[in-house]
């Protein structure tokens, strides 16, 4: 078995997971060790969570292809953050609403972790945080007034009418 350093994994799982369809864990440990790495699923685990790897009905997807159809090069480093959120908004989120402080949002089964990564990434001056589960991201913000103001924002992601996604007030 080879020695790799963390970097160099989790470089060996962007480029496994960009050149085909990778749907499981389980599989990504498989194909590693056709390659000569050995790894633990936790650790595995943790390097999907850095490289914020979203899996979706295709496989596993890195977040820079998820907004690969936007033209990169038009956009400042801010804006590409921010369409990589709304690209993960439509894609995920079934249901958002307010509670105090707090923005709760419903998402498919195993997307909060991106999205909340999104969410954290974007800078959006409201939040203070994210915690994501597995289909539940809590977002903190400032204040009442900034729960508002981003709930408003994170809904103007999402397609006007679409009757499949779920909004509460």
């Amino acid at each position: 078995m080879n020695t790799y350093s963390q970097h160099q994994r989790r470089d060996l799982v962007a480029r496994m997971v960009k050149s085909r369809a990778v749907h499981s864990q389980d599989e990504l440990l498989q194909l590693l060790s056709k390659n000569g790495v050995r790894v633990t699923q936790p650790t595995l685990s943790r390097d999907i969570a850095e490289l914020g790897l979203v899996k979706t009905q295709v496989g596993y997807t890195l977040p820079s292809d998820l907004a690969a159809g936007a033209d990169e090069a038009s956009f400042t480093s801010q804006e590409r953050r921010e369409e990589k959120l709304a690209r993960a908004i439509r894609e995920f989120v079934l249901e958002m609403q307010k509670a105090g402080t707090l923005v709760v949002i419903r998402t498919t089964v195993a997307a909060a972790q991106p999205v909340a990564r999104a969410i954290d990434e974007s800078g959006l001056a409201e939040v203070a945080g994210t915690i994501g589960g597995d289909d539940t991201i809590f977002v903190a913000t400032i204040g009442e007034s900034a729960a508002e103001r981003l709930l408003k924002r994170f809904r103007s992601y999402l397609p006007t009418p679409r009757s499949t996604r779920r909004t509460r007030p």
